[in-house]
C-alpha cells in the first residue's frame, strides 16, 4: 500500500446559502488529501502532524468536535502543522472478536471521504495487530506517537482508552504526552441536546437498526451513506419496470425496508431514488441486498462503484401475494420517496 496525495472531487461548502453543506458549516477544502497506511514512514505532507486519535466509526458530530479541535491545535504551531486523523484497521472490536459480525457505519474508504470533507489534511492508518494490542501505554506514546510517527500533538475524546488491556486513560495519555513534549487536548462529549446522553456510534447503529434514518442522520450531522460496487442480480427489477443497482453490504445492521435515497455515480452526478434493503421475501428470501432504483436514469452501472445516501425510511420489508401487488406498492413507494427528497435539508459528505 502506498502513501501520498490523492485527488478527491471538490470538497467543502459551495458558497450557496441554500446548500445544506453550507448551512451545516462544512469547511471549504482543496482537492488534496494525503493518506499514509500500514508501517510506511509518514510522507512529508504529514510530517509533524497534530492528530485526532480514535476509531471514528461513523465520524459523527462528537467526532467532528475532535476534528475541529485538531485543526485548531495545528494552527497554534508556527509554522502551522498538518491536521490529520490517526486510526487503526481492523477495528479493535473486529480484531478481538473476528467471528462476531460488526455493523460498521463507515469503512476505511468512507472515512477518507468524510475526513477530507471536514477539512483535515490527511489520514494516518495503522494496522491493529497483536503487537499493537500488547503495547503498554508508555510505549504507545513514546514508541508509536513520538518515535515512529514524529507527531507534534494529539487530540482525544473524553472516553478514549489505549494500550494493553485498554489500561491507558485520557489522564494517563495527557501525563505521558506532557513528559514527552507532545501537545495533548481532551475534548468533552457532545450531546444532541442539553441533558441527553452523548452522541455515540452505538446510538447511531441502534437508530439505523430500527429504521430511524432521520434520527441517525441528525446524530451524524450528514446523510449516512454506503459505498459499493454494483453487482449483477436476477434482473428481476428490470422485468418489473424498476431496474436496480444492487450492492451487497457486509455485516450491515440497517433495518430491512424501503428508503428514500440519493445516489452519487462515478461521474460525480447525484440522482434521487428509492431503495430496498432486505431479503426479497416475495421471491426468494435470499441474502440481504441493497437494490436501488434511480429516478429518471438510464445507463449501465455494472461493476461501477457508487455511493448511496439514506435520507428517510418509508416502510418495512413486506411479502406480497403477487409480483403485480409488489409493483403497485413500488409505485407508491417511489412517489413517497420523491416527496421526502424534495424536503431533504441534511448535509451531504459526497460533495
Amino acid at each position: 500500500m502506498s502513501s501520498g496525495e490523492e485527488t478527491i472531487p471538490r470538497l467543502g461548502a459551495t458558497g450557496d446559502p441554500n446548500d445544506p453543506a453550507e448551512a451545516a458549516g462544512l469547511p471549504d477544502r482543496s482537492a488534496r488529501f494525503t493518506i499514509s497506511r500500514d508501517v510506511e514512514p509518514l510522507p512529508p505532507e504529514l510530517a509533524g502532524a497534530v492528530v485526532a486519535l480514535g476509531n471514528f466509526d461513523g465520524v459523527h458530530r462528537g467526532h467532528r468536535a475532535l476534528i475541529d479541535a485538531v485543526r485548531e491545535e495545528a494552527r497554534r504551531f508556527v509554522p502551522r502543522r498538518p491536521a490529520a486523523a490517526l486510526t487503526f484497521e481492523p477495528h479493535p472490536r473486529a480484531y478481538f472478536a473476528p467471528d462476531q459480525p460488526m455493523f460498521r457505519l463507515t469503512g476505511p474508504a468512507a472515512k477518507e471521504i468524510v475526513f477530507a470533507r471536514l477539512g483535515l489534511d490527511g489520514l494516518i492508518e495503522r494496522r491493529f495487530d497483536a503487537e499493537l494490542a500488547g503495547t503498554s501505554p508508555a510505549d504507545f506514546v513514546h514508541g508509536l506517537l513520538l518515535k515512529t510517527l514524529g507527531l507534534s500533538g494529539v487530540v482525544i475524546g473524553h472516553d478514549f482508552h489505549f494500550g494493553r488491556g485498554r489500561t491507558g486513560t485520557p489522564a494517563i495519555l495527557a501525563d505521558l504526552c506532557a513528559a514527552a513534549g507532545l501537545a495533548c487536548r481532551i475534548v468533552s462529549p457532545v450531546s444532541p441536546e442539553p441533558g441527553q446522553p452523548p452522541i455515540s456510534s452505538s446510538a447511531i447503529r441502534a437508530a439505523l437498526g430500527a429504521g430511524a434514518v432521520a434520527a441517525a442522520n441528525a446524530l451524524l450531522g450528514y446523510r449516512w451513506f454506503v459505498l459499493g460496487t454494483v453487482r449483477h442480480g436476477e434482473k428481476r427489477g428490470r422485468e418489473l419496470g424498476f431496474p436496480t443497482a444492487n450492492l451487497a453490504l457486509d455485516s450491515c445492521g440497517l433495518a430491512h425496508g424501503i428508503y428514500a435515497v440519493r445516489v452519487r455515480l462515478p461521474d460525480g452526478t447525484l440522482h434521487d431514488g428509492v431503495a430496498s434493503y432486505g431479503r426479497r421475501p416475495t421471491f426468494d428470501d435470499g441474502a440481504p441486498l441493497l437494490e436501488t432504483y434511480l429516478f429518471d436514469f438510464s445507463g449501465d452501472l455494472y461493476e461501477r462503484e457508487i455511493a448511496v445516501e439514506f435520507v428517510d425510511f418509508i416502510r418495512g420489508e413486506e411479502r406480497f401475494a403477487s409480483a403485480g401487488a409488489l409493483v403497485a406498492r413500488m409505485h407508491v413507494d417511489a412517489a413517497e420517496a420523491r416527496a421526502l427528497l424534495v424536503g431533504d435539508t441534511v448535509a451531504s459528505m459526497l460533495g
